[in-house]
């Protein structure tokens, strides 16, 4: 399989040159931790199979959240992490995508804007819901950054997670089935948010009129029930790169095809960029350094972890919920197998088992 370590081992040296003091730490590191990620540039460690004898080199993962090879098991550490939070009720999907207008001053001033972008959203959802005509409680979010498009393409947006009903006056109000707020009502509350926090936050910025005048665009989904099923659908919006190496189809001297499904029609199409075009593609999705992509709101908010924990009380206690509370309960309790070996021989099926540590940069893998 190709992957975008390849492609920046090929093509990185001529685009660092070409753009020198003009790339920004956080891309330059990316491009280092990418290259190096799993290779015996970051160490790791040596298991020997106790039937077969056969020997397995494993390597560092990188760490960086630009990396298509990391993502999985921070996927999965995060997922076990969230189990005890999720409240036991329906969620809806809400994307809120920022006009065209806005994008190049998004991306200029990333790190003060884009936590104002997502706080825009989160608040609107949050002071929407409060009203009796729609839910008329604090629901919880969880607001996840994405500012890329299947083409790499410059598109920021914010994907959220919202419970489907809020707490409020010591009872859970829940929302109705396929609704929860109006589109409308929510891109107008988000634009006037932003627009505010903008003129406060940096009170001499240009902004163009015309994003003000148009309409935004949002996004709400229902996604249903299932603590399980929920944070798996959330954690590939977490934990997502750019783009994956799957769709990585061919890399040449000259250049790199990917395939990118087309919105419209629904059907994997192939695009081929330059090598230069697509390390600039990728790379400005790369965050600044400190940025935090994923924040709580509402019933989600760290300093509302005793609120949160009256409205699990509260859910789990309707009859409705017995089934999905035992769920719940269960997810994070994988079953016991027996196996006494932490990994596997692929030859095998022998155990392996640990004979050294690696050291970083002084291998002595293959």
């Amino acid at each position: 399989m190709i992957e975008v370590a390849d492609i920046f081992r090929r093509f990185a040296e001529g685009y660092l040159l070409a753009h020198g003091a003009g790339v920004p730490p956080s891309h330059r590191r990316a491009i280092a931790d990418i290259v190096a990620c799993r290779t015996e540039a970051l160490g790791g460690h040596l298991w020997r199979c106790g039937q077969c004898g056969l020997e397995l080199y494993s390597y560092h993962s990188c760490k960086n959240r630009s990396c298509p090879k990391c993502h999985t098991d921070q996927a999965e550490r995060w997922l076990e992490a969230r189990q005890g939070e999720l409240l036991p009720c329906r969620y809806f999907h809400i994307t809120v995508t920022a006009p065209e207008e806005l994008r190049e001053i998004l991306r200029s001033q990333q790190k003060a804007l884009y936590p104002l972008l997502m706080k825009a959203a989160a608040e609107s959802i949050i002071e929407l819901a409060r009203d009796p005509r729609h839910v008329g409680g604090t629901v919880g979010v969880l607001a996840v950054l994405h500012t890329w498009t299947q083409q790499l393409l410059y598109h920021p947006h914010v994907h959220c997670l919202v419970t489907g009903g809020g707490a409020g006056d010591g009872s859970w109000h829940p929302a109705r089935q396929n609704f929860l707020l109006p589109y409308a009502a929510l891109a107008k509350l988000v634009r006037g948010k932003l627009m505010a926090a903008l003129a406060k936050r940096c009170p001499g910025l240009a902004l163009p009129k015309a994003a003000w005048r148009k309409p935004w665009v949002v996004h709400c989904t229902p996604w249903g029930e299932g603590a399980e099923a929920v944070l798996r659908y959330l954690a590939r919006y977490v934990f997502r790169a750019a783009i994956s190496n799957s769709r990585i189809e061919s890399l040449d001297a000259d250049g790199v095809t990917f395939r990118h499904k087309h919105r419209a029609s629904n059907r994997w199409r192939r695009i081929r960029l330059s090598g230069h075009e697509f390390m600039r593609r990728f790379l400005q999705h790369v965050l600044p350094k400190g940025l935090h992509k994923v924040r709580y709101y509402g019933l989600w908010h760290p300093l509302k972890r005793e609120e949160a924990a009256k409205a699990r009380l509260l859910l789990l206690l309707q009859p409705q919920n017995t089934d999905l509370a035992a769920q719940s309960s269960q997810a994070g309790n994988p079953p016991e197998t027996g196996a006494s070996c932490m990994r596997l021989c692929p030859r095998c099926g022998g155990c392996l088992i640990h004979v050294r540590h690696l050291d970083p940069r002084q291998p002595e893998g293959p």
